[in-house]
């Protein structure tokens, strides 16, 4: 019985050891993220933060501050997936609404200049840079205009929430502002598709 529970002790240490070690790790790589961050180096950033979510995925500020690189390097598909990972961890996070939001309605902004394209199943895609001149040429398909318009609409959504969870908000004018600009868009796109 004294061997079970030393064996059960030794095992209990070493679990809280690997925690703790894992811990100071994340700590260590969203440290070094941020600095990058700082340095305008998006791109390493988002390795230090990626790698601190495979140590520990269940750091609700890694996968935030991930979210924050991919927005700051203009990627926002990812940006996209990764705050609403974050809303999944912390529902009650308005800027976490707001900065979904935000991707969203720049990935629409994307998906309309072309910046980014979509296939027949709905995958998005950075076209490549030696080809832009002939993909600008190419009218949008209408899985990308159903896209666009569910970016739009899931946006204005997130920024209701946003207010709804901060209705003080400092931003209150201007996003109810912006809201109204995708309001104003959504309803121009739906008049125009139906001439």
């Amino acid at each position: 019985m004294k061997k079970v529970l030393f064996i059960v002790s030794i095992l209990f240490v070493a679990v809280v050891s690997t925690a703790c070690i894992n811990n100071f790790a994340v700590q260590d790589l969203n440290a070094k993220a941020k600095a990058y961050m700082e340095k305008g180096d998006y791109q390493q950033a988002i390795e230090r933060l990626k790698s601190g979510i495979d140590l520990d995925p269940s750091v609700f500020e890694t996968h935030y501050n991930l979210a924050v690189a991919y927005t700051m390097a203009e990627d926002y598909v990812n940006a996209v997936d990764e705050y609403k990972k974050v809303i999944e961890m912390k529902p009650d996070n308005a800027d976490s609404y707001y900065s979904l939001a935000t991707a969203e309605n720049n990935l629409a902004v994307d998906i309309e200049r072309k910046a980014v394209r979509a296939m027949s199943d709905g995958v998005l895609y950075v076209p490549n840079a030696d080809k832009i001149e002939e993909i600008q040429e190419e009218e949008l398909t209408d899985k990308e205009r159903q896209l666009i318009r569910e970016f739009y609409s899931s946006a204005l959504e997130n920024y209701e929430k946003y207010l709804e969870l901060n209705p003080n908000a400092d931003d209150k004018k201007d996003v109810e502002e912006l809201m109204q600009k995708i309001n104003d868009k959504l309803n121009s796109d739906e008049a125009n598709n139906k001439q």
